[in-house]
């Protein structure tokens, strides 16, 4: 067997501090399911607090604990049903990714409790619009480790170390400072990292039968808590500034001030910037887009929206019509009430009042709206809408499967018209689109205003926008009609970036001959990805767009 990929001898080490110390949190893992992820669940059997598996539709009453409605029934008194979090254990995370918010604060102020601790286990894609592990889980989870892309064959067997005494290790105030300072360098925001990365340099540091963290402990808790949270790369002027001065030690040869005495200044600095992948910048850039265009994942946002998505734990409601009763959930309601309700009297049958009725509840999910904003001037304006049209209605064709709806936006002369208004139908579209002719100047900044307007009464409508530009670049007409270039493309810009300023995800694909770098421009501006495609058919920009959405 090969030695173990570097990522995964990541994910021992932080398995075995947080084995020592609970106190870590716990573990973010990014694994698709395979036998890599279940070599490391394996060895989170072995972990000294038991292991509860929890999925992200979890019930309150699984959670904390309720009554048990056949014993309390049956009894004619309440008997008490045991929750997951009654007793101290390692919560075990499946699908983390998709947690929705009130199960992640719940989790968030267990793990404040510090009474369990946490497996993350994030099946989700990094790519624009899926669905992540909520910040406020994350942040509370010491370690970040990532398992993509490792080989079954290059995983060992991971062996936890047994219990050690941590209130023999002494943490300095030079480490405490430390510490934090690299945080400050690197970027990581908030309080936790640097107390996640003192607890895990002091727990490195008992592994070792050490009584204070010297160079390999900091670097260890570097490498494990930092690297993962860093958000810009220190320079070396900020690593001479900020690194804190060497200790006066010339008064005492205690064992504090030995070790921090020993703190390195470049070396943890060099084993950060190892950890982190050579592209670092350009990620973080892409996260920050994604996250500006979050609208644009392939089943719309999950907001108040025109049709329904997953159940959400029932509420009281009347049963009005509108409403659908949630049994299980009425009944643990009335359950304990029994006893008093029957009180006096001789019937025997359950006792519901209306304060007891629960109503089934449903996130509702928007459906997506695509918004073709086509340049239909210049000489080559019919060649490119024809393309632009048999993309269109390839797509449309697809939709009726994704529920997706389309728009279309040309801009031609001094102005822009929505010719298309949001539609599924495919006969209307078709009428619409031969009936659309091109010519004169390439009023940009018009079209893209009038997508950002469709845009946001689509909102309105609970459906989650999507604009795509299809353009040469060649931008002549400013909004007030002038014929210049500059200010039209001055307009352009000015467009894009409102686009970006309300979170509206969008994409700009270049149908000139030769890439114009002016539409790169554009797309910075509007947080969107760019896709050159001249000479494109109608099954190119197809299958460039379904791709990139």
């Amino acid at each position: 067997m090969t030695s173990p990929a570097p990522a995964w001898s990541v994910a021992e080490r932080a398995l075995t501090l947080l084995a020592l110390n609970p106190r870590l949190g716990g573990i973010w893992v990014k694994a698709r399911n395979g036998p890599v992820r279940d070599r490391f669940n394996a060895a989170c059997d072995a972990l000294p607090l038991p292991c509860r598996r929890v999925h992200p539709r979890v019930s309150d009453e699984q959670l904390f604990g309720g009554v048990d409605i056949s014993a309390t029934l049956q009894k004619g008194s309440i008997v008490a049903e045991k929750g997951i979090l009654n007793d101290p254990s390692t919560l075990v995370l499946a699908m983390a990714e998709r947690t929705e918010g009130p199960l992640a604060a719940r989790l968030a102020q267990t793990l404040d409790a510090g009474d369990h601790t946490l497996i993350a286990l994030d099946e989700g894609l990094d790519e624009e619009g899926a669905e992540q592990l909520p910040p406020a889980l994350g942040e509370r989870l010491a370690f970040h480790v990532d398992l993509g892309g490792i080989r079954h064959t290059d995983v060992s067997v991971i062996t936890l170390p047994s219990n050690i005494d941590l209130t023999t290790v002494e943490t300095p105030n030079e480490v405490i400072k430390y510490l934090t300072s690299l945080c400050i360098q690197f970027g990581v925001d908030g309080i936790r990292a640097p107390m996640f990365a003192v607890e895990a340099a002091r727990t490195h540091a008992a592994l070792f039968n050490r009584q204070t963290p010297n160079a390999d402990d900091l670097k260890a808790a570097a490498e494990l808590v930092i690297a993962p949270r860093a958000t810009c790369m220190p320079s070396d002027q900020t690593d001479a500034q900020e690194a804190p001065p060497p200790p006066d030690n010339t008064g005492d040869n205690s064992p504090a001030n030995q070790s921090a005495e020993i703190i390195p200044q470049d070396m943890v600095i060099d084993a950060i910037r190892a950890m982190l992948p050579p592209d670092v910048l350009a990620r973080l850039a892409k996260a920050k887009a994604q996250r500006s265009a979050k609208t644009a994942s392939g089943s719309g946002d999950s907001k108040k929206g025109n049709r329904r998505g997953r159940p959400l734990p029932s509420t009281t409601g009347k049963l009005d019509g509108t409403n659908t009763i949630d049994l299980v959930a009425t009944l643990r309601a009335a359950a304990p009430w029994q006893p008093l309700r029957r009180r006096g009297s001789t019937r025997t049958t359950l006792a519901i009042r209306p304060s007891d009725i629960r109503v089934k509840r449903f996130k509702e999910m928007s459906d997506r709206l695509m918004i073709f904003t086509v340049d239909a001037s210049g000489s080559a304006a019919m060649a490119r809408l024809g393309e632009a049209k048999g993309a269109v209605e390839l797509l449309l064709a697809q939709a009726y499967a994704r529920r997706d709806h389309v728009a279309l936006v040309a801009f031609r002369g001094e102005t822009a018209e929505t010719i298309l208004q949001p539609t599924r139908s495919l006969v209307q579209t078709k009428r619409q689109l031969a009936s659309l002719a091109g010519g004169g100047g390439t009023p940009l900044a018009a079209g893209l205003k009038a997508a950002l307007d469709l845009a946001q009464q689509a909102r309105g409508r609970g459906l989650t926008p999507t604009i795509i530009t299809l353009t040469d670049g060649r931008a002549n007409i400013a909004l007030d009609g002038t014929a210049s270039r500059v200010p039209a493309g001055t307009d352009a810009e000015m467009m894009a970036q409102h686009i970006a300023a309300h979170n509206i995800a969008s994409m700009v694909i270049d149908v000139s001959n030769r890439p114009h770098r002016a539409l790169e421009t554009l797309s910075i501006r509007m947080m969107a990805p760019y896709i050159a495609l001249p000479r494109a058919n109608a099954q190119k920009l197809s299958q460039a767009i379904s791709g990139a959405l």
